[in-house]
């Protein structure tokens, strides 16, 4: 993965123009489309794909996994709605393109990864592209305890249903992000844990991700 981190002035044009395209698709926060205009999605690609990196498309990572289409990056980043200097939980770091994006817009970035190659690979690329994140390896139905209580939660990969312990760990005012159901699709959904610890649910649209995983006897 090293070998591409280099940023031309084709890279950053073509990075105008997927902003324009998101833009187009009705993404509006000034600091998600800041972050994607500013960050080389090329880093996170292996350097045989790379002409893929600029398209508004996912594209396969190995292990199973996927490295977001940036339309849904963009979407989730934007309901989560995060301020600068908000502590955020990302559950399933993936290639570590979602987690820049929020280090790129000011938040505390605290990212969990259940397969140990992207981990390990992403752990290592993060800090070498300048962003600053803790990672770890675990169990994302579980969230990270030892640093909660979180601002936001954003959750990218599907879920057959919303994790307690991820409402647990959020703070009163908080937000959380995820794609839920059982089936290919899932229906992004918007956690809103009142000051009194309430709960209120929103759906914001159908989306397709790769499954949440759990323990291997979860």
């Amino acid at each position: 993965m090293t070998s591409n981190l280099v940023d031309t002035f084709r890279h950053k044009g073509l990075r105008k123009k997927l902003v324009d395209t998101i833009r187009m698709k009705g993404i509006r926060d000034e600091s998600v489309l800041s972050a994607i205009e500013k960050l080389p999605r090329h880093f996170f690609f292996d350097s045989g794909f790379l002409e893929y990196a600029y398209e508004d498309k996912a594209f396969p990572i190995g292990e199973g996994q996927t490295i977001s289409q940036p339309y849904t990056v963009a979407f989730q980043s934007e309901l989560l709605d995060v301020h600068r200097g908000d502590k955020v939980l990302e559950v399933g770091t993936g290639s570590g393109y979602q987690a820049a994006i929020l280090f790129e817009m000011g938040a505390k970035v605290f990212s969990i990864e259940r397969q140990k190659v992207l981990y390990l690979k992403t752990k290592e690329l993060l800090p070498k592209i300048g962003v600053i994140a803790k990672v770890h390896f675990g169990d994302g139905y579980k969230g990270w305890p030892a640093f909660a209580p979180f601002d936001r939660i954003i959750v990218t990969a599907g879920a057959p249903y919303v994790p307690d312990p991820l409402i647990d760990q959020l703070k009163p005012g908080g937000k959380l992000v995820i794609p839920v159901d059982e089936n290919d699709y899932q229906v992004m959904t918007l956690v809103e844990k009142k000051p009194d610890g309430s709960v209120q649910m929103s759906h914001h649209g159908i989306f397709r991700f790769v499954p949440l995983l759990g323990d291997k006897n979860h």
